[in-house]
């Protein structure tokens, strides 16, 4: 068997073509573009890059940017007092604080700062636990572009078996909730999990997120699963790479995603999604 492959970045090109549409309507009714302020802080080329991926995107969707670079230095206190200029900014529908931040300022201080109506990222605690109620607000980006990566198979969600591999705020929690709301059997595997393998081979979505590169092998993945990988590492060569060792595990699963070009594309496509339907329900079109 050799898998069928998830282009995530044809799927979030698709995605944000559609968005461009949905943000003419937003624009036609309010006179305004859907907003997205982005915040970064100090001189991480890899954070830089990808908020640049992130505005190109925005602009080629339609929608608005408000870019703000600040420097190293800059204190947590000023860091909160612009979010909040953005909070109050009716022409901002989302917030992104990218991260990492510097050490001087508190990560979960400044993302509970941002409002819970323009959390684009998903990160807000109040977001988090509309998501455990199973009514969510915004929904975060990679684990919903996860989602989305699932979907375009045409295998049904409900009633899987489905293992994740990893229990981060960011990615493995959110993502065992979304699976959970829609109707699949769910088990959410660590450091600490007893038998590991055997755990993956009862997965029919295995769903991987734990940093470590190439961990996943062929004989931990059953027949014809549908395998998402949302690891990014580096070989020693310097060559990116998944969670998931590609080539074997590939000879086994019925569908796989590359990395690159798998879950990365879909989260930045997402942030988008959830900035557009920030500015549609402000705008009282949901």
């Amino acid at each position: 068997m050799t898998a069928r492959l998830i282009d995530g970045k044809a799927l979030a090109l698709k995605v944000r073509e559609g968005l461009v549409a949905e943000s003419a309507a937003v624009l036609a009714k309010t006179g305004m573009k859907p907003g997205l302020a982005t915040i970064l802080v100090g001189d991480d080329p890899a954070s830089h890059l990808y908020v640049k991926s992130k505005q190109k995107a925005c602009d080629a969707a339609g929608i608005y940017i408000d870019d703000h670079k600040l420097p190293a230095s800059t204190t947590q206190a000023e860091l909160l007092a612009l979010i909040q200029k953005e909070n109050a900014d009716p022409r901002i529908h989302g917030i992104l604080v990218q991260l990492p931040l510097p050490k001087h300022i508190d990560s979960k201080v400044v993302l509970e700062a941002v409002s819970p109506d323009k959390d684009a990222d998903g990160f807000h605690p109040y977001n988090f636990g509309r998501l455990v109620e199973g009514h969510p607000v915004f929904e975060a980006c990679t684990p919903k572009g996860v989602i989305k990566m699932i979907e375009s198979t045409g295998v049904s969600i409900e009633g899987k078996r489905a293992v994740v591999l990893g229990r981060s705020n960011i990615v493995g929690k959110p993502l065992a909730l979304m699976l959970l709301q829609r109707n699949a059997t769910v088990t959410i595997c660590h450091s600490k999990t007893k038998d590991l393998p055997a755990v993956c081979r009862e997965a029919e979505l295995l769903l991987v997120a734990i940093g470590k590169a190439k961990f996943v092998t062929a004989d931990m993945v059953r027949d014809g699963a549908v395998v998402i990988d949302v690891g990014t590492n580096k070989t020693p060569e310097g060559k990116l790479c998944g969670d998931v060792d590609f080539e074997p595990v590939s000879q086994k699963a019925g569908w796989i995603s590359p990395v690159p070009g798998g879950v990365g594309p879909m989260t930045i496509a997402m942030l988008l999604d959830n900035t557009v339907e920030s500015a549609k329900r402000m705008a009282g079109m949901l």
